[in-house]
């Protein structure tokens, strides 16, 4: 992996594609200090490939990288961002920057986006910006959207959507053949969120529903209501496949490659299980989630960052990092197949040719103007996601609770967000 990430970056050097941090080479020196959590043996490659690389960039740079948990950096960030903090370290996108942005922990890096430092990175720079400045860079992330049965829709004469409108219509068809709709596994509770997240944004816009994220909507609001009303159409038509709340989401997917179910909601990671249960790319294919309201359409995209700390002791050099790895031709090559096989976030990278990562690519480039959301979980505070995502999957289950659960909602709400 290393040697593959070194060479594709060498050849793209070779042909003469040079990033505005490899034609600065001469100018940086001293010591650059990273912390990172890309610990999984495919991430760790890469992360010791980029500064292996960035360190043969800048002969006169000193790199110490510390690569730990993944898991543990979750509750080690903070201390780690404390006294003596690295240069650069690994994060998230959106509300979860908000609890370290808000202490005063992250390096506005607003300038960098101003003055073209990060060309590419527009359609991306949203899922950074909170409080209306920039406070970091994204270097992956990956897509979420209908992936279906094309051949079950072939026998039933259907085409993919645009509209929610012929989502429902497409859906009474299916019933009618004795198929649910979706298969969906909400037993760990977080598959609800994503039908909730396009729902919402696709009936509110993005905006609307990253403000009731940051707890500035109640949850009885008419225009959440409107969200679950749009929400119950597919529940009472049986849309999905009965007792979900039992499946884990892996679970789930046996009802759409036994062919019990046409579609499923979900992230691009499903497609690798897809085809090893035996379903062809003749058999799969992908669609962006329908409109429903005149508003820009938003995407689920979870999405990892890089972020300067505030505390940092070499920001100059630091920055020519984030220039590095966000520029379009390192994007390209560390999410390759041979990498980490997601999406770059730069617009003007390329991706692998396989037709799902092509299409989501094209999809969150080029057709997600309402912005890039991060996913429930990672959107919402964690207690108020926790609380959510149980009322979300209850909705599914006994949809006639829908008035108790957002006063339940509510109440957590207003506790939660004080």
């Amino acid at each position: 992996m290393h040697s593959i990430l070194k060479t594709s970056l060498a050849a793209l050097t070779a042909a003469g594609i040079a990033t505005s941090a490899h034609a600065e080479a001469h100018a940086l020196s001293g010591d650059l200090k990273i912390i990172s959590d890309m610990s999984n043996p495919a991430p760790r490659a890469v992360i010791e490939g980029l500064v292996a690389d960035f360190g043969e960039m800048h002969p006169d740079l000193n790199i110490e990288l510390t690569v730990v948990d993944r898991e543990a950096w979750k509750t080690q960030i903070r201390n780690a961002l404390g006294a003596n903090p690295p240069d650069v370290v690994n994060w998230y996108a959106a509300n979860r920057m908000g609890p370290y942005v808000e202490a005063g922990l992250f390096e506005d890096i607003s300038d960098m986006y101003e003055n073209g430092d990060l060309p590419g990175l527009e359609s991306v720079k949203g899922a950074m910006t909170l409080d209306g400045k920039q406070w970091g860079v994204p270097y992956t992330y990956y897509q979420w959207g209908i992936y279906y049965r094309e051949d079950i829709f072939n026998e039933l004469g259907l085409s993919e959507p645009a509209t929610f409108e012929e989502e429902l219509a497409n859906c009474e068809k299916i019933v009618a053949s004795g198929r649910a709709c979706y298969a969906i596994g909400t037993k760990f509770l977080w598959t609800a969120g994503g039908w909730f997240d396009y729902l919402n944004m696709r009936t509110n816009g993005f905006d609307f529903h990253m403000q009731l994220a940051r707890g500035e909507v109640e949850w009885t609001d008419d225009r959440v209501r409107e969200t679950f009303a749009n929400w119950r159409k597919i529940i009472d038509m049986g849309g999905y496949i009965a007792d979900h709340q039992s499946y884990s989401w892996q679970e789930a997917l046996n009802f759409m490659t036994d062919g019990e179910a046409a579609a499923y909601l979900i992230g691009n990671f499903a497609v690798p299980p897809l085809r090893e249960a035996g379903l062809t790319d003749d058999q799969i294919d992908f669609y962006q989630f329908p409109t429903i309201a005149d508003v820009p359409q938003g995407e689920d995209a979870p999405t990892d960052t890089f972020h300067i700390p505030s505390g940092a002791a070499n920001k100059d050099n630091a920055r020519a990092f984030l220039q590095f790895v966000t520029s379009a031709e390192v994007q390209t090559a560390i999410n390759g197949g041979d990498a980490l096989g997601q999406l770059p976030v730069n617009a003007e990278s390329s991706v692998d040719a396989d037709e799902f990562l092509e299409q989501g690519f094209e999809m969150l480039s080029n057709n997600a103007q309402g912005g890039v959301a991060q996913f429930f979980d990672r959107d919402f505070p964690a207690e108020m996601a926790s609380v959510g995502m149980e009322g979300l999957q209850e909705f599914m289950v006994f949809p006639d609770n829908l008035d108790d659960i957002l006063e339940r909602l509510e109440d957590a709400r207003q506790r939660i967000y004080q």
